[in-house]
């Protein structure tokens, strides 16, 4: 008997003797004053037991058969479901054994079978969220998560998602490299089923802003920034008229950041589940499965029924702009150099001032090049590189070595004592009497 059971009989006993009216009974009990009567009228027959429910410690009629639950823990305890928490085994039951139990009962069982430990509420700081966008398509979120999704079962992959930051409508795909061209990949799929949202929010990844470098021993503080270029997925935004949002933090960004953690979850184990080992396999159950689970389960109305995304129109050229560009001079010979590559011309789309003009070249995501020069297009053949002949002459003699140098020897027989005389030299050089030598 609980201490509120006692409390009842104190109150009960009172009105026996008839020092509270009935009234006074529902009062200090909370009841109504039919029950309070019905109290009264029990405790006089069968004395305490009357507080206490008749049902207490029988089992309830909508008890779960023991034998279920025996065989819920036993597919709960297989190595595929390990980490699995009481919600998403619930579900699992239900939909792959046809166990049906709610994540409460199913929390109780996995606790006493020990697969789950429950948790003491924690007293957290309180955030206030920044409230939703009221449109669809005013703002979108934008990122990508590096995790091991399969578990070392296969190739290591990277989720890149987009989320609508008004209803949490999400958009993603698995690929092998977080590149410039992936990212720009998943943006034509979104823009092709979507249309052009107002504006991307993203962090401040080198996909989408030019970083300045600066030297180490150069303080930030005491230099006015730089106005970098922007990246290619920064161009080709601005060609979109798709505003581009940097977020300063993680938590800036918090939709798609909490759409990770739930995938790193939920997605993880439901891949582990279907045996995925593969880039098509993994996308496959992403588009097939997750997606639909989130788009039914966790999307909201936006505040206003309004889409705020644009249609693409004729002059938006996805291919175009969805490439790498560079700017480019053509040659004298109207040639021009890309990728290590040299691009001729060809006749039937040379004009007047192409020479030495500043032409676009688009490096396109089917791996086709295009070359733009104004709002013209020109035809191009990729030129095949002549190898250099190698000049063949006549093999040219080694030269002999040098002898090492010596002394000269113009005096080598020469013997002062068997000379002439100076007298006799001067007569021989024909010097007269009398002239100074």
């Amino acid at each position: 008997m609980s201490q509120a059971d006692r409390d009842r009989l104190v109150t009960l006993r009172k009105a026996r003797k008839k020092l509270i009216t009935r009234a006074q009974v529902a009062e200090e009990l909370g009841i109504s004053l039919r029950h309070a009567k019905r109290l009264v009228k029990a405790f006089g027959r069968s004395g305490d037991k009357a507080v206490i429910h008749g049902l207490r410690g029988r089992p309830s009629a909508q008890r779960i058969e023991e034998k279920i639950e025996r065989e819920a823990v036993k597919i709960l305890s297989a190595p595929v479901y390990a980490g699995f928490g009481p919600t998403l085994a619930a579900e699992y039951l239900n939909e792959k054994h046809g166990i049906e139990a709610s994540k409460e009962t199913v929390r109780q069982w996995m606790m006493r079978a020990k697969l789950w430990r429950g948790k003491k509420a924690q007293v957290q700081q309180v955030h206030e969220w920044r409230p939703r966008r009221s449109r669809l398509g005013e703002l979108v979120q934008w990122d990508t998560s590096d995790h091991d999704w399969l578990e070392g079962r296969g190739e290591r992959l990277y989720l890149i998602a987009m989320i609508d930051d008004a209803t949490s409508r999400l958009f993603a795909r698995f690929v092998r490299h977080d590149s410039t061209e992936e990212n720009m990949r998943l943006l034509w799929g979104y823009l092709e089923k979507f249309g052009r949202p107002l504006s991307f929010y993203t962090d401040k990844a080198s996909h989408f802003q030019t970083t300045e470098k600066r030297k180490r021993d150069e303080p930030g503080e005491q230099k006015d920034p730089v106005e970098m270029p922007p990246t290619q997925i920064g161009r080709a935004l601005r060609e979109l008229g798709i505003t581009w949002i940097a977020a300063h933090s993680p938590q800036a960004k918090g939709r798609v950041e909490r759409n990770f953690q739930t995938a790193q979850d939920r997605l993880v184990k439901g891949m582990r589940v279907a045996g995925v080992k593969t880039i098509e396999q993994a996308n496959e159950y992403l588009l097939n499965d997750y997606l639909v689970w989130w788009e039914r389960e966790l999307t909201v109305e936006a505040g206003n029924p309004d889409d705020a995304h644009r249609p693409l129109e004729k002059n938006h050229n996805l291919a175009a702009s969805l490439s790498h560009v560079e700017m480019r001079q053509v040659r004298p010979d109207y040639t021009l150099k890309w990728g290590g590559k040299l691009y001729q011309i060809e006749r039937q789309g040379v004009t007047a001032g192409l020479r030495k003009a500043n032409v676009r070249v688009e490096q396109r995501l089917d791996g086709s090049v295009a070359v733009r020069h104004g709002e013209r297009y020109l035809p191009v053949e990729e030129c095949a590189v002549a190898e250099k002949a190698l000049a063949i002459g006549p093999a040219k003699s080694a030269k002999k070595p040098r002898a090492p140098k010596r002394g000269s020897d113009w005096n080598k027989d020469f013997d002062l004592h068997k000379g002439p005389k100076v007298w006799q030299a001067a007569q021989q050089s024909g010097c007269r009497k009398g002239e100074t030598l």
